[in-house]
């Protein structure tokens, strides 16, 4: 197989300023261009320079030596985070019409898109085998989401995505997003920032050493998520995406041993009650800044409650938050009742009972969309009702455990692994259980 050349949705605005470093030519009318320029949204077409076409392609006279800026590009979308920042890419620049706006897509090699979501998703100045561990399932990850999508395309049937009933609203979120791109540069698919951030000899060197190696199982690339801190067990694929079984995504103890006095059986709720309550030893418990530093960009240092945390809000918060995401009338709310947890403790179903209506909720990403503004930092959490007068909790205290999906590799556990001395294949081996490595290009 040779190198793939992926195209990464960046930003989507009915007006995008940006400016060409050296000369690009544009594929629609073979003419050079440099400097700022603009384009706008017009009736489903792209207007620049007074031509209307559906969609604009400028590529780089010289690949080494070009480069584009694209300013107030919005990064971390619906995060606590969530910021405007001006960013420069390598390669060339595409942009399409989606949802009467503009997209604009990047379009380089995969090592090249290597070296910067390296740097983006962490510190450049991590440690060797955790920045050849990340490279690997970042590679691995995005030759699967590539191959997928070519395999959706070729269907038949629909991607479904919601499972929706009068009782029930079980949604996931994965590949239906994108069906005009590869992958996008946010927390969704894998955080992209271009040659923005500076990147390190180190970074350079790590995805040089792994070029072309990837993660497998029964011949197949793995689909090899991460997230940031899995809270001490790592869950399980079909729990948080698709029903869909994979071998190497499976519950992984994140501990060389099963903590001392603690019962695994996460999806008991008094287990799991425990479990969240208290702080197991776990390679991602951990408070050492040095280490957080290599995997955590500033804004994510923000806040260090990755392992244990806690979220509370009123009644008349919770009831005007849970109303306004899921846009169904509950009331003030009753109760928050577990319904069914994975195999890490998170919650895959949630029961929201309210004074006019209960539904149950699900999977992990709709509960942390729905309890919190932005998201949650998981849905592997305890409820608390506080106050309650006539059946009604004056308010609600969530304690909960981990940060993100908790599925495949655990950064700030690979982080602390690495500070340990573990190689980046033990590293992997351990998040990814019975996956092979192989070099495909």
């Amino acid at each position: 197989m040779n190198e793939p050349q992926l195209r990464v949705g960046i930003m989507y605005e009915p007006k995008i300023s940006f400016t060409l470093n050296g000369i690009y030519i544009l594929q629609q009318n073979g003419k050079e261009y440099t400097g700022k320029q603009s384009a706008s949204y017009v009736n489903d077409k792209i207007a620049f320079d007074g031509l209307v076409n559906e969609e604009l392609v400028f590529y780089p006279k010289f690949y080494e030596e070009g480069s584009f800026d694209l300013f107030d590009v919005t990064i971390g979308i619906k995060f606590h985070w969530e910021r405007k920042e001006d960013q420069r890419f390598k390669g060339a620049l595409h942009f399409i019409c989606e949802d009467e706006k503009l997209t604009a897509m990047n379009v380089l090699s995969l090592e090249d898109y290597l070296i910067s979501v390296i740097s983006s998703e962490m510190s450049a100045t991590s440690s060797m085998e955790l920045l050849k561990a990340h490279a690997i399932i970042s590679r691995s990850w995005l030759i699967a989401q590539v191959i997928k999508g070519a395999e959706l395309q070729k269907s038949e049937s629909n991607y479904q995505s919601i499972v929706e009933t009068d009782e029930q609203y079980i949604r996931w979120y994965d590949r239906e997003d994108h069906v005009n791109f590869d992958v996008c540069a946010d927390d969704h698919c894998q955080r992209y920032q271009g040659i923005t951030k500076q990147s390190t000899k180190l970074v350079v060197d790590a995805i040089d050493a792994t070029r072309g190696l990837v993660l497998t199982s029964e011949g197949k690339v793995c689909d090899a998520r991460f997230s940031k801190c899995c809270g001490g067990v790592a869950e399980t694929f079909e729990n948080v995406w698709e029903p869909e079984n994979h071998k190497y995504l499976q519950a992984v103890i994140d501990n060389p041993k099963a903590p001392a006095g603690y019962d695994l059986n996460l999806k008991d709720e008094d287990v799991a009650e425990k479990w969240i309550r208290t702080s197991p030893e776990a390679f991602c418990n951990t408070t050492d800044k040095e280490i957080l530093s290599q995997v955590l960009n500033d804004y994510d240092q923000e806040t260090m409650d990755f392992y244990r945390w806690e979220v509370s809000y009123t009644q008349g918060e919770i009831s005007e938050l849970i109303e306004r995401k899921t846009g169904k009338e509950f009331g003030q709310i009753l109760n928050l009742i577990p319904v069914e947890r994975g195999e890490s403790g998170r919650l895959i179903k949630l029961k929201i009972v309210g004074k006019k209506r209960s539904l149950v909720i699900g999977k992990e990403l709709e509960i942390r969309k729905v309890l919190s503004e932005s998201h949650l930092y998981s849905s592997e959490f305890v409820v608390e009702r506080v106050g309650e007068e006539n059946g009604i909790p004056a308010k609600f205290i969530l304690i909960g455990a981990g940060w993100g999906h908790g599925v495949g590799l655990c950064q700030i556990g690979a982080a602390v692994m690495g500070a340990k001395g573990y190689k980046y294949d033990e590293i992997l081996l351990h998040y990814f259980r019975g996956a092979e490595l192989e070099k495909r290009y």
